[in-house]
């Protein structure tokens, strides 16, 4: 059994995500962010920088006690390779995979997140900042874009935790000022994994 610290933000839904596709039986504990309960003792224990996701595998693989993680790039990686799932046992399409995942974990989420702050939450209008990170987000929709125009998924022919990463944050594509007319593949890619059960089951609840 996993227990999911959770809220819904792009990389909450992450892991929710992987655990859809693969089946794992998981308990969604709510952290309520807007109310600073990421900040309490008990949470810090598990996720010491403050930040959903965590979990904690009460079923390691390695028959030990339960073990916690924080870090949502970690945590695909650690449940994608517990269970063998969604990360490519072929060693070049593994290493696609790790790379387009580090890509959106160091330079996708976090532009975007800036990008979604001064739009959207900012106290005031701060019009370099707006501008700044508009147009970073732009210059990695068009990477994302080519690579999508080369292949279905992220990494490859097979769906994975990189695609699993960054969809929630391109899902929020009109928060951040994208027409996506301007990124044909990357509308189809988003259309593809949306249609997905896995998918539809976190979103919908």
């Amino acid at each position: 059994m996993i227990d999911l610290y959770y809220a819904p933000t792009p990389n909450g839904h992450k892991i929710a995500l992987f655990l859809e596709e693969v089946g794992l039986p998981y308990t969604i504990y709510p952290i309520d962010i807007s109310a600073n309960e990421q900040f309490t003792p008990e949470f810090l224990a598990i996720s010491p920088n403050n930040k959903i996701p965590a979990i904690v595998d009460h079923q390691p693989a390695d028959g030990g006690e339960p073990l916690s993680l924080f870090e949502s790039g970690a945590i695909l990686l650690y449940l994608a390779e517990k269970t063998g799932k969604l990360l490519s046992q072929n060693e070049r399409e593994r290493i696609r995979q790790l790379q387009w995942l580090f890509w959106q974990v160091g330079g996708f989420g976090p532009m975007l997140g800036q990008n979604h702050h001064f739009n959207r939450y900012a106290p005031e209008v701060v019009p370099y900042a707006i501008n700044r990170y508009v147009t970073e987000t732009q210059r990695l929709y068009k990477v994302l874009n080519t690579q999508l125009e080369k292949t279905p998924f992220l990494g490859g022919n097979e769906y994975s935790i990189a695609d699993i990463a960054t969809y929630p944050w391109a899902h929020s594509y009109e928060y951040q000022k994208i027409n996506l007319q301007d990124y044909p593949a990357v509308e189809k890619w988003l259309e593809k994994i949306s249609q997905r059960p896995a998918t539809q089951a976190v979103y919908n609840k």
